[in-house]
């Protein structure tokens, strides 16, 4: 009866075949040894026989003896080698008779199956050494040798407490990607992000927001990491690198009407919800045509090329706007010969009427409104650096992206250009050697995206999370909640592909019930015993009639979403700073959740001292803006 019932599921037996018993077997042996022995003691007793086992066994046989004894003197004492047998044979049936008892006891009782409704279970130290978070321990030729297993490297991902409640850091070393869910103040800075930047030694991309994570963490990047620390804050009258980006597009290659395409697509767009109106198609379509007619004027002349200079071109108070399309119509950029892209686009404003014209024109000036200050302007008319350093220079490169509250809105295109710009042009060439592809870069990218969803919808961003690990590009994305993913306003709405490409999903106590439930489903669903006991008699009577007890088995979450949002938070003091590290949960794809702590780096003496040095007053400059021609890539 029992092989008609399926009762392996879930992982922790899959792929094995059903085991015999092996309890029934073990009984019969031992009833059969109880009985060889009884049988032994009993013909020893009768005749006294004393063997030279030592002084304190002296009155101990092997079960087997009474066989040896029975071969040399059956013919001797017969009667006495068969009350031994007797008394053998007794023992082994009441211990079969029992093994019967219990057989039949236990093929009439109810048995829990702890998978039936599923399998889930927080992970233990072997799931978690198993995952990568943790080292694995050491195998028997490194015990043999004495070598060490090798340390844990890699983004921090969170802490697990083990039976003794040592704390143990989990970090993530592969190329997969890092999604994080932490409310504000929730501590995601101090626990994750800094502990990060500390201990990364690779290169870098970091939006942050107010320059805390600057001012942490880029004195330890550039003295011990041996980082070129950038600082580019647009918004800063001193101290940020500058960046042009019209100078990463590839002019005078076939991926220069791409290149410029995407980039006029990023500056009409600014808050990614896509070209929706009229003016928006029309103004990027225009902008796209005036750009290229910049770059290549630019180079004819020896002069840079920028959004700015752009600006002025459409805002130019001291001629008609007539003369600038045809300028475009008329212009020679490749070997004297008028750009295609460029005298359509001019046509395309000549053609219109003037009143949709103006519109247009107008729709385009205010998306370059913001390089009108002149402090994003001067930060944004050269380049000191390039994109491809940040994975190709002689030093790994941080690149700290600083925006300061009331700017974020505001520069908020521009920082979506560059974020664009970086995953565009760092992952575009892939080789293959012996069959398998090959990226070729010199340091690896880690982008540190916190509050990724306040730069809008990046199409380019979602898209790319599935292959740009193969480039060496991991990203570790941080979020308030599942809400600001899925939203459709400003988010990726509910079929968002960003949290389908992350391997590994951590999370604070979130303050949203939508990230609760998410988080339980994360966790999944298991199987607990429920014990009903049921009652029957007379209230004033001594004893009740009838007691039945009953156990069956149900489906829970192994984290219900009420348990979830009532997690342990940080414990701060009275002037909000944090004095105990809250709770947190860690997924990881193909393995059981790891319910776990938040780390603290300032708890952590090393990350303490890494914090203190301080950080460089002025950013550092990788080249100048003579140094390179516009629209080159570098050499390296």
């Amino acid at each position: 009866m029992k092989d008609q019932f399926n009762n392996a599921v879930g992982p922790q037996v899959r792929g094995s075949a059903p085991k015999a018993g092996k309890l029934i077997p073990a009984l019969v042996v031992v009833s059969l040894a109880a009985g060889l022995q009884s049988a032994t003691q009993f013909f020893a007793h009768d005749f006294r026989y004393q063997a030279a086992l030592g002084r304190h066994f002296e009155h101990v046989y092997v079960p087997w003896s009474i066989l040896q004894w029975a071969g040399q003197w059956y013919r001797q004492y017969p009667d006495a080698i068969m009350r031994a047998g007797s008394v053998g044979m007794i023992v082994t049936t009441l211990g079969l008779l029992g093994l019967a008892v219990t057989r039949m006891v236990l093929a009439n009782s109810s048995r829990l199956n702890p998978y039936l409704h599923g399998s889930a279970r927080w992970a233990n130290l072997k799931d978690i050494q198993a995952s990568g978070l943790l080292p694995r321990p050491r195998t028997f030729w490194q015990a043999l040798t004495g070598a060490r297993p090798a340390a844990s490297a890699g983004v921090y991902v969170g802490a697990w407490l083990d039976a003794r409640g040592h704390s143990h850091y989990l970090r993530h070393n592969g190329p997969e990607h890092v999604l994080c869910y932490a409310p504000t103040r929730s501590g995601k800075g101090v626990g994750l992000v800094v502990p990060t930047l500390l201990s990364w030694g690779e290169s870098a991309v970091i939006t942050d927001l107010k320059g805390e994570l600057w001012a942490l963490t880029a004195g330890w990047r550039r003295q011990h990491a041996k980082n070129q620390v950038l600082r580019f804050e647009p918004a800063a009258a001193s101290g940020s690198v500058c960046w042009n980006p019209l100078d990463e597009i590839r002019i005078g290659t076939e991926h220069e009407v791409g290149d410029v395409q995407n980039l006029a697509t990023l500056i009409v767009d600014p808050d990614g919800r896509g070209l929706e109106s009229h003016w928006q198609k029309t103004s990027q379509a225009l902008l796209v045509g005036v750009i290229l007619h910049a770059l290549y004027k630019a180079a004819n002349e020896g002069t840079a090329a920028t959004l700015p200079a752009v600006d002025a071109l459409l805002a130019d108070p001291e001629r008609d706007v007539a003369e600038l399309w045809m300028e475009m119509r008329t212009y020679g950029h490749l070997d004297g010969q008028n750009h295609p892209a460029v005298g359509s686009a001019a046509r395309d404003m000549m053609d219109r009427p003037d009143e949709e014209a103006g519109s247009v024109l107008s729709t385009a000036k205010s998306y370059l409104a913001v390089y009108r200050d002149p402090v994003v302007a001067r930060n944004v008319s050269k380049s000191e650096f390039r994109i491809r350093d940040l994975m190709h220079h002689a030093q790994p490169v941080s690149l700290y992206i600083l925006t300061q509250p009331n700017d974020k809105t505001r520069l908020r295109p521009l920082v979506r250009v560059m974020v664009s710009m970086i995953v565009h042009l760092l992952a575009d060439k892939l080789h293959f050697e012996n069959g398998r592809p090959v990226a070729h870069y010199r340091h690896r990218l880690l982008m540190m995206l916190d509050e990724f969803p306040s730069l809008g919808k990046l199409e380019i961003l979602q898209e790319s999370l599935a292959f740009v690990a193969g480039y060496g590009i991991k990203c570790y994305l941080v979020c308030q909640d599942i809400n600001q993913l899925k939203s459709r306003e400003t988010g990726y709405g509910h079929d968002e592909s960003i949290t389908s490409n992350c391997h590994v999903q951590n999370a604070y106590p979130p303050n949203r019930v939508e990230t609760a439930e998410h988080l339980s489903k994360l966790t999944g669903q298991t199987t607990v015993a429920k014990e009903q006991i049921t009652t029957s008699g007379r209230r004033a009577s001594a004893l009740l009639g009838q007691v039945s007890r009953t156990i069956q088995e149900v489906q829970r979450p192994l984290l219900t979403p009420d348990e979830c949002l009532r997690m342990p938070g940080p414990i701060k003091n009275a002037s909000g700073d944090i004095d105990e590290a809250g709770d947190m949960v860690v997924y990881v794809a193909g393995y059981p959740a790891i319910y776990g702590k938040q780390p603290l780096y300032f708890k952590d003496p090393i990350f303490q001292a890494r914090a203190a040095i301080p950080a460089p007053k002025d950013s550092d400059k990788l080249i100048h803006v003579h140094d390179v021609p516009a629209g080159e890539g570098i050499t390296l």
